[in-house]
């Protein structure tokens, strides 16, 4: 009897792994979506517009990167936008009308976030409440709260520079752009969320958790305490983010992030995060991010009324779910 070898299949190249890669197609309606809005208003690319549109990516951005995690967990909140708010809101009243240090201040807003997101975590690991009801009940109480202890006015101006106001939204020059230093933050985070859940143990627990957690959880991870910890993190950028918005516009209202929860879901499902967890992506979060930014600024420039931007986003993110879906067929089938 001859015996027949089986040739192995055959490992896929670089350029057809990155084709099924979701950040792909995301990158590529980024493409699209630029060289549109560049051809539609030669004022698109301006150092001007640019330097707009990066001053506002940074915050959105901040809150993105920790949703990515959380989402890639299984879980999400819904109440970041009302955290945008309240941490801001809680450190002006503190350094304003309590006569508190900017700096205790500001540790007594990240301590507020700590908090919030501890219970959300809590209360749908330990309680087993959907985090979908958890942080929609959390909204209501976080915004509620803002509105309740600043009757409903954004407080007035912070006009006391120092070294920390400087620190989250120092303004500098690069050549032609004007920037600003929480596009550093914004930088340093992501690198510290690509390493985390590209490189670290933890992005693999994070990962198997969003996939399986049973099965997670009978290799030794430690799901409960993963995810509470997720949520604080989110909850704690979510507030770093409005802090750094307050400082940048020298305001706090307490409706400030209306609306920021669902806009950070969809940067981070349009970047080729799965919904339903067990899949994340950083990279292409930044890629969601600079798209939901670039398409809220350039219909704007464009002359489409600013109230039609919801239907950009909605078509695009309908495009992005088929594409992403096509490409996990494909995977499937190869």
């Amino acid at each position: 009897m001859v015996a027949v070898s089986e040739t192995p299949p055959a490992k896929p190249s670089l350029w057809s792994q990155a084709l099924r890669a979701p950040e792909f197609s995301s990158l590529i309606i980024l493409v699209i979506v630029l060289a549109a809005f560049a051809f539609g208003d030669s004022k698109f690319l301006s150092p001007l517009n640019v330097s707009n549109m990066i001053a506002f990516l940074p915050e959105l951005g901040i809150i993105a990167l920790g949703m990515t995690l959380l989402l890639t967990a299984g879980e999400f909140d819904l109440s970041v936008g009302a955290v945008f708010a309240l941490a801001p809101v809680s450190v002006m009243l503190l350094a304003q009308n309590a006569d508190f240090s900017l700096g205790a201040a500001l540790l007594v807003g990240l301590a507020i976030c700590v908090v919030i997101g501890a219970i959300n975590g809590i209360l749908v690991t330990k309680v087993g409440i959907s985090s979908f009801l958890v942080t929609l009940s959390m909204l209501l109480i976080v915004r509620g709260a803002a509105l309740y202890v600043t009757q409903g006015f954004p407080l007035k101006a912070w006009d006391r520079p120092g070294p920390l106001v400087t620190l989250l939204a120092g303004s500098f020059d690069w050549g032609p752009f004007r920037l600003y230093t929480s596009l550093w933050w914004f930088i340093v985070l992501t690198l510290l969320a690509i390493y985390i859940l590209d490189y670290a143990k933890l992005g693999n627990w994070i990962s198997a958790i969003g996939s399986n957690r049973s099965a997670a959880i009978a290799r030794g991870v430690p799901a409960d305490r993963v995810k509470i910890w997720l949520f604080i993190l989110t909850s704690i950028l979510a507030g770093l983010a409005g802090m750094i918005s307050a400082f940048r516009i020298s305001a706090a209202s307490p409706v400030a992030g209306t609306g920021y929860e669902l806009e950070v879901i969809a940067m981070v499902v349009v970047g080729g995060t799965a919904l339903t967890g067990g899949r994340g992506t950083i990279l292409g979060t930044l890629v969601g991010v600079l798209m939901l930014r670039a398409i809220r600024n350039g219909i704007v420039l464009i002359g489409v009324p600013g109230l039609a931007y919801n239907i950009f986003v909605g078509a695009i993110i309908l495009a992005m779910l088929v594409l992403h879906a096509a490409l996990q067929k494909n995977k499937a089938r190869a």
